[in-house]
């Protein structure tokens, strides 16, 4: 698929059929992830591999009741890895580079899936807590975004986007003064 057919195509689906994801596609996806830029190619992320059953519900709960997270077949749970960045960048590091590190790579495998014909949602609102409990994260991890991919079960319409004019501003800004 084509780069900006695959931007196009990518919607947030919340119904999953229980086709499951082809080891290999899983694969290209983490791939994808993984060849995300990152602040000073620290990679400061990781991310876990959930297809137990009894794991997505868990996670369910900790996102507070979003069911469609069990109904898809994997979900990659994407983590900043606040100790790997603080070691180079100190406080930054630890409070921004490794948020943005697992944001990129979360973007990143979100259009991969796409490209793979298969679906995702991004999930972020959750009890950080809970998550980090049922993962059994360290603390130096932060949960910063469910993802979860399967085929879809629906047909979500385009969401409408802000016009450009409204989103992008020019600096300096043009002066209206004659």
């Amino acid at each position: 698929m084509e780069f900006w057919e695959v931007v196009e195509r990518r919607r947030s689906v919340r119904a999953f059929t229980d086709q499951p994801v082809e080891a290999e596609k899983l694969q290209r996806i983490l791939e994808a992830a993984n060849a995300a830029p990152s602040a000073g190619n620290l990679q400061a992320y990781e991310i876990i591999k959930v297809k137990d059953r009894a794991t997505l519900q868990a996670l369910v709960e900790a996102a507070w009741g979003q069911e469609f997270i069990a109904q898809a077949p994997v979900a990659l749970v994407f983590c900043a890895d606040a100790r790997r960045s603080a070691g180079r960048y100190g406080s930054r590091g630890a409070n921004l580079y490794c948020l943005q590190d697992a944001t990129i790579a979360c973007a990143y495998a979100q259009l991969a899936a796409t490209a793979l014909g298969l679906a995702t949602v991004w999930v972020g609102a959750y009890d950080d807590e809970a998550v980090s409990r049922v993962l059994r994260l360290g603390s130096h991890l932060r949960p910063v975004a469910i993802l979860p991919i399967g085929y879809a079960a629906e047909s979500p319409a385009k969401t409408p986007r802000r016009p450009l004019q409204d989103l992008v501003r020019d600096f300096p800004q043009k002066s209206t003064k004659g």
